[in-house]
């Protein structure tokens, strides 16, 4: 059979010639079900022309288009039968092509230079790591938020754990949430995350079965992405998300197939409701975007600064390719904690179960991106590779999460305890016994709806009560404890720092 010839050098306009025919296939060829072949064919003999769209699998389409060719361009019906059969072997040698090439696992990484690697491993064997890698979070453009920047970068580092951990930004619109994903993210290689501006309701179950696995997944606002929180859940939890569809083949019989995406990946979202992303929240990190004054003026005086021309952006870049280079000499290595069944979480923690699970798993990932300051170890009996948590981990993980713990064991969501921290302290300020709505509005700044909701908390959990007036002239509140906050932060800090003291102690025997 005489062979023609495919170009394939434009996707969308495919050249095939087989003398006397050129043919065109306009728009490609879809990849994805290969039980079919839809094209839409442009067959050309000098200056006349045929257009046709057929699936090639199917023998009847491809009989009357051979009749129609022969017919109108006057050409014999086996060399136009000759064509297309093999113009539908090399399309299928093509789409095959395509698909092995976007389905494989490429090594997409860097090709780290030897200076590139040396410079990496330095860094994270430096003493003081934690602190160091926090500062230069803040030089690479990270304005304020140190604790949160710092978390989110660990957290980030975990998705090449087998159990990754995850997290949720709140604050109120337009107060920096994505602003801080977008920045620490930033310092994760590009190969290594997929950043998603909104999603459909099966998104998730189109990826490759593997493109995802160990990925940091950037989602830029959940509130626009209700649909796809019962996959993220799951994908989260089972590491892996399934769905049966039913398909029709080119006969019209019915199939089913199953989709399968594996895990285990990062995810990381911003929002502004909190109470609508309960079962995933409960599967994350929350952390709360820092609305004060303070913070305020920091952005304001970097915004300045930049206007002025006074940021070094080349060292910026310079840092963040540094810190990419960082996390691709990373491996994936198994960690011990030999102090885990010491650790507990204070009993005023809502969900401990899920909640000791994170504050452990937190602490390995603090040992993970400490790795080159570990000597391997090896299992006696399995000869296992692994590392082992020290106390120092255990001390800055402790020192990141407290707020996180605090959080988790608040009667108030996030945004309701932001208003009553602030009420307090404008009542404090002001030297004031008591308030009313209005005052506190204007004084805040909260818009009438949402001041309302917030009141109705603190009533409820008897943090704030009426103590004069009625519904036509308003009421008066008081504050019934300014010290609440105070005393759980006291009651867990005691709880963390009592069990460190005495893990620290028992090390200092051991070594004596």
């Amino acid at each position: 059979m005489k062979k023609g010839s495919l170009e394939t050098t434009n996707k969308d306009h495919l050249l095939y010639k087989h003398p006397p025919l050129d043919i065109a296939i306009l728009g490609g060829i879809r990849l994805e079900g290969l039980d079919r072949m839809r094209v839409t064919l442009k067959v050309q003999v000098e200056h006349l022309a045929i257009r046709h769209n057929l699936d090639l699998y199917n023998d009847n389409q491809t009989e009357k288009l051979i009749r129609k060719v022969a017919e109108r361009l006057e050409v014999g019906t086996s060399v136009v039968a000759s064509a297309l059969t093999d113009l539908t072997d090399q399309l299928e040698q093509y789409r095959l092509e395509e698909i092995e090439r976007q389905t494989k696992k490429e090594d997409k990484r860097k090709l780290l230079s030897v200076e590139e690697v040396k410079a990496a491993k330095l860094y994270l064997s430096s003493p003081n790591l934690m602190q160091r890698t926090m500062e230069d979070i803040g030089k690479a453009g990270v304005i304020g938020e140190e604790t949160n920047r710092l978390l989110m970068y660990l957290i980030f580092t975990s998705r090449k754990r087998e159990n990754p951990l995850h997290i949720i930004s709140l604050g109120s619109s337009g107060i920096g949430k994505t602003h801080l994903q977008e920045k620490v993210s930033a310092l994760i290689p590009d190969e290594h995350k997929i950043e998603i501006t909104s999603l459909s309701g099966n998104a998730f179950y189109y990826f490759g079965q593997q493109e995802l696995r160990n990925k940091l997944i950037l989602i830029e606002d959940l509130d626009g992405a209700e649909e796809v929180l019962y996959p993220l859940r799951e994908i989260k939890s089972k590491k892996r998300i399934t769905k049966t569809v039913v398909i029709k083949n080119t006969k019209g019989e019915t199939r089913t197939v199953t989709l399968l995406v594996e895990g285990p990946v990062c995810v990381s979202g911003c929002t502004t409701k909190e109470s609508l992303y309960e079962d995933n929240a409960n599967r994350s990190f929350l952390i709360y975007i820092d609305e004060s004054k303070e913070q305020d003026e920091k952005i304001m005086e970097f915004q300045r600064r930049m206007s002025a021309g006074k940021v070094d952006l080349s060292k910026q870049w310079e840092i963040i390719e540094q810190f990419k280079d960082m996390q691709r000499i990373l491996k994936p290595v198994s960690i011990r904690n030999p102090f885990a069944e010491q650790l507990k979480i204070p009993e005023e923690i809502f969900k401990p179960r899920r909640t000791n699970a994170h504050y452990l798993a937190f602490i390995e990932a603090v040992t993970f991106y400490h790795q080159y300051q570990r000597e391997p170890q090896y299992d006696k009996e399995t000869g296992e590779e692994f590392i082992e948590t020290t106390v120092e981990d255990i001390s800055e993980a402790n020192k990141l999460i407290r707020e996180i713990l605090l959080r988790k064991s608040d009667d108030l969501n996030g945004a309701c305890r932001n208003y009553f921290e602030n009420l307090k302290s404008w009542m404090k300020a002001e030297d004031k016994n008591t308030f009313t709505n209005i005052s506190a509005r204007q004084a805040l700044k909260v818009k009438l709806g949402t001041q309302k909701r917030y009141m109705a908390a603190l009533q409820e959990w008897g943090l704030v009560r009426k103590t004069k007036g009625d519904k036509k002239k308003g009421f008066a509140y008081e504050v019934t404890t300014y010290e609440d906050q105070q005393q759980r932060s006291k009651r867990i800090n005691g709880v963390l720092d009592s069990i460190l003291s005495k893990i620290r102690q028992e090390v200092q025997e051991v070594q004596k």
